[in-house]
């Protein structure tokens, strides 16, 4: 099996992209909702008729596509309308995953502001509107990186097992591949481990500040309700996007 592809490998990575996470979550929730930020022609002239937030991290991912950023097959940007990288290609030989369209990253902006940003932030508005923009971006870019490696853990999985994903591929069983890579215990597991690290990084904030001071509860009911089965959705679609054109796969 490819490095990459070893779940020991695969969780060090989560697991290390659940201090990024936090840390973001953090950031963010120490400013108000402003969701002024999130409406589109709120800040007409050179933004347009895009959003605060979304006008940033347009601006962000060009930049980073410049970089060459989403060359590498466990990033994908939120924008397609991207410039090409001024750095010379890399090559991925060692890339495990199949050829795939899976991208959740316009539902997952969705969630985030509409769902996210209200359970995390206090309501109002305190005019940090470029500070508040600036954790946006950040917290999309990390949530994305994390929904998205569900590509790596599913192929993983599938390599472990072809023979239990295989009859369900062939029927376009999308519940059944849900059942199938699904580890309750792991789960368990994954939001004890959130929970600790977040009462920790959140133990010294100021409660007085400006936003107050974020529940360690609310970061791990992101994970629970939002990153958690997000992932797994990303899972299953590429499952079926990548292995779902025939029976048995070689």
């Amino acid at each position: 099996m490819n490095e990459q592809l070893r779940l020991s490998n695969i969780r060090a990575v989560l697991v290390r992209l659940e201090e990024t996470i936090i840390f973001s979550l953090i950031e963010r929730a120490q400013f108000r909702r402003n969701e002024i930020v999130y409406r589109r022609g709120a800040f007409p002239g050179a933004i347009g008729d895009e959003s605060l937030a979304g006008y940033l991290l347009r601006e962000t991912e060009t930049v980073h596509a410049r970089m060459r950023r989403y060359t590498s097959p466990d990033e994908l940007p939120f924008f397609a309308d991207l410039p090409a990288p001024v750095l010379p290609p890399l090559r991925f030989d060692e890339n495990p995953l199949r050829p795939n369209t899976v991208n959740l990253n316009a539902r997952l902006r969705v969630v985030y502001e509409g769902e996210i940003v209200p359970l995390i932030c206090q309501a109002g508005d305190d005019q940090q509107y470029g500070s508040t923009a600036v954790c946006d971006a950040t917290c999309l870019q990390a949530i994305s990186h994390r929904v998205h490696y569900g590509k790596f853990v599913a192929e993983s999985k599938y390599q472990a097992h072809p023979d239990l994903f295989d009859p369900l591929l062939a029927r376009r069983d999308a519940a059944g591949i849900a059942v199938a890579i699904t580890d309750a215990a792991v789960e368990a597991r994954v939001l004890e481990r959130v929970g600790l690290k977040a009462s920790t990084y959140c133990r010294e904030i100021d409660d007085s500040a400006v936003g107050g001071g974020l529940d360690p509860d609310e970061i791990v009911e992101v994970y629970r309700r939002w990153l958690i089965p997000l992932t797994k959705e990303v899972e299953v679609a590429y499952l079926l996007d990548a292995h779902g054109g025939s029976e048995r796969h070689p």
